[in-house]
């Protein structure tokens, strides 16, 4: 107690001029740790480009693989997908480099989170009470996990199923789909991320839930409006396919419902929390 004390006395000893200071030190250390994975993942192009950002484009990709074998199992001929009939293309003198900086750039991003999330909670943290920080426990961690499930997802599953129905759609059988190199990084890269920051809901609840914002009665309530909202955001996050909208949807209603139990949560230690409270104020008095 006395060191958390000592800790906000010093917090409220800082100026305005020291919190920036800190504050430039800590988006520096984050700066040179995007930076280190960038040049790695540049460095490294063979895998990045070939097995990584390219995987989904072509037909032996696990994510397909796997819905053959289950083809195969339930004897259901549509699941398999043994062909892309697209070609990837770049159309631009830089567009090659670019795309090779601007996905390495995205890789390394992705790679230093919990490094970069874990500078921000240090910046944060000394501003909270140490009641606050005790009930924050672990944040690095579940942000970090939640993270990389969001990831996975949108480049296992989203991503995957989405270029197949983009490259599968036409028109017209005269019109080929040739796809630009950027066009194809740029929708994958927005899979992904959208799909990592989409399971953060959670997290979001939580805080919410422990700054006194929301409780789980509230989030009951507004069940149905959340729903609507969810589809919309799908809706804008995927290509205009229904499997799409519904894949990352279902999730992230699931982890909805999580979060409305992470919200009785906190309010079952709240609640206990005062009793024990009161009952101390009881004894004492």
């Amino acid at each position: 107690m006395a060191l958390d004390q000592y800790k906000e006395e010093e917090e409220e000893g800082m100026s305005f001029l020291d919190h920036l200071e800190q504050l430039r030190w800590h988006l520096l250390r984050s700066a040179a740790a995007i930076l280190i994975f960038t040049v790695a993942a540049f460095l490294a192009k063979g895998f990045v480009f070939g097995i990584v950002i390219l995987g989904p484009s072509k037909v032996d990709f696990i994510t397909y693989r796997v819905l053959c074998q289950i083809s195969d199992y339930l004897n259901v001929p549509p699941l398999c997908i043994d062909t892309l009939p697209f070609t990837i293309q770049s159309r631009q003198m830089t567009g090659q480099f670019s795309m090779h900086l601007t996905s390495s750039m995205v890789v390394g991003l992705i790679v230093s989170f919990p490094y970069l999330f874990w500078e921000v909670w240090k910046f944060i943290a000394p501003g909270l009470y140490s009641k606050e920080r005790q009930a924050a426990r672990g944040a690095v961690f579940f942000v970090s996990l939640l993270f990389f499930l969001g990831t996975a997802f949108g480049y296992f599953i989203l991503a995957p199923l989405s270029i197949n129905f983009l490259a599968n759609y036409q028109l017209d059988p005269s019109i080929l789909n040739e796809f630009d190199i950027t066009s194809y990084i740029g929708t994958l890269s927005m899979l992904v991320l959208a799909s990592a920051i989409m399971f953060q809901l959670p997290v979001v609840i939580y805080f919410l839930s422990m700054s006194g914002l929301v409780t789980a009665a509230m989030l009951k309530a507004y069940r149905r409006h959340s729903i609507v909202v969810i589809l919309i955001l799908s809706a804008l996050i995927t290509p205009p396919d229904v499997i799409s909208q519904v894949l990352i949807a279902m999730p992230i209603l699931v982890l909805y419902e999580v979060g409305i139990q992470v919200a009785k949560r906190l309010e079952r230690q709240r609640a206990k929390k005062e009793l024990e409270d009161n009952l101390k104020y009881k004894d004492n008095g």
